[in-house]
């Protein structure tokens, strides 16, 4: 959570309980009469930021079989690219979107 977020919550929490006193006492003054003017609780502003929650990291999930097969395909591809772009032999108008389409699916023929 963001340093501001964190301020900002402790803000709105110092006031929510003001603003439903406020809502209470209005809601139980009959409406002929007038609610007196309710002064608005001070708020204290926040100088130490909140304590940081201890919290345990994400373990990623291991890949599956078919996400390894991509990535390796991926890297091939990536390879091939630039080695293509460094010999000038990409041809006129091909971005890698199209490159890798083609690649990806000449490799996965092959069936790696």
């Amino acid at each position: 959570m963001s340093l501001r977020i964190a301020f900002f919550c402790v803000a709105l929490a110092a006031t929510v309980p003001a603003t439903s006193a406020a809502l209470a006492q209005a809601a139980a003054t009959p409406p002929t009469q007038t609610a007196p003017a309710a002064k608005p609780a001070p708020v204290a502003p926040a100088t130490t930021p909140a304590a940081p929650t201890a919290t345990k990291p994400a373990t990623p999930k291991p890949a599956t079989p078919g996400q390894t097969a991509a990535h390796q395909r991926q890297t091939a591809c990536g390879a091939e690219w630039r080695a293509a772009k460094e010999a000038g032999k990409v041809p006129a108008g091909q971005k890698w979107p199209q490159f890798w389409s083609a690649c990806n699916k000449r490799l996965k023929a092959q069936g790696k």
